[in-house]
């Protein structure tokens, strides 16, 4: 009998010897090295890749932000504010949530497959609503009026993929070369400056292949319009 209370007594010891230490080790030694090494050798990605514009966040590099107008009575959802470039389509956070700002770290996507809508592999002219040829062709039809300014004139051909397509986490902050280039005039005309002023930004702001071969080339909206706004601001 008391062989066995002392058995008991001693390996309980050792069980809570052993959960004192590993607490220690996983819970408390390994998150401060982790921690230490992600602040010594990467700052700015353990700090959430933050973007500073006049000495204040303004966002990260890798959440994209949405430039609408104010919400004006009656409308379900705000205009976009053409003066500045704008990022991929934000399909599939409403159905998360009514945050459509980006003002909480949301992810979501439409869920709708590649042939949503689709006829025989295409999207007819006149697609079933709520299906992402609908919507495809609705943000292609926008793409091309609101970026066809006077002496410059957007052909639905001209538009890229990821300009009417969101993607799967609806948070992208970046677009391709391709779609702000496709802006840029008309960026220029609605702030006062030059086609080549603006070009210039764009190219840039414009990142290549990571390691010179992985994802593709790609433009930062946030990061652009934070340079548009210093460029207005010295004319």
């Amino acid at each position: 009998m008391n062989n066995s209370v002392t058995n008991t007594v001693r390996l309980l010891g050792a069980g809570l010897r052993a959960l004192l230490v590993l607490t220690l080790v996983t819970g408390v030694i390994y998150p401060l090295v982790v921690t230490g090494i992600a602040q010594g050798l990467f700052h700015d990605k353990a700090n959430g890749s933050e973007i500073k514009a006049d000495g204040k966040v303004v966002g990260s590099s890798l959440i994209g932000q949405q430039y609408d107008l104010p919400l004006k009575k009656g409308q379900d959802t705000p205009d976009p504010d053409l003066k500045w470039f704008q990022g991929r389509p934000a399909n599939g956070l409403g159905a998360n949530s009514v945050n459509t700002q980006y003002k909480l770290i949301l992810s979501g996507a439409t869920n709708l497959s590649a042939d949503s809508g689709a006829v025989k592999g295409r999207c007819p002219d006149k697609p079933a609503d709520k299906t992402l040829c609908a919507q495809v062709l609705a943000a292609k039809a926008a793409v091309v009026m609101d970026n066809s300014v006077p002496g410059y004139a957007v052909r639905p051909s001209d538009v890229p993929a990821d300009a009417v397509t969101s993607s799967g986490s609806g948070l992208d902050p970046a677009i391709s070369p391709q779609y702000a280039e496709l802006q840029v005039h008309r960026v220029a005309a609605k702030n006062g400056l030059s086609v080549a002023q603006v070009e210039k930004l764009v190219k840039e702001h414009t990142q290549g292949r990571t390691l010179g071969f992985i994802g593709e080339p790609q433009v930062n909206v946030l990061e652009l319009n934070i340079a548009l706004k210093d460029l207005v601001a010295k004319k």
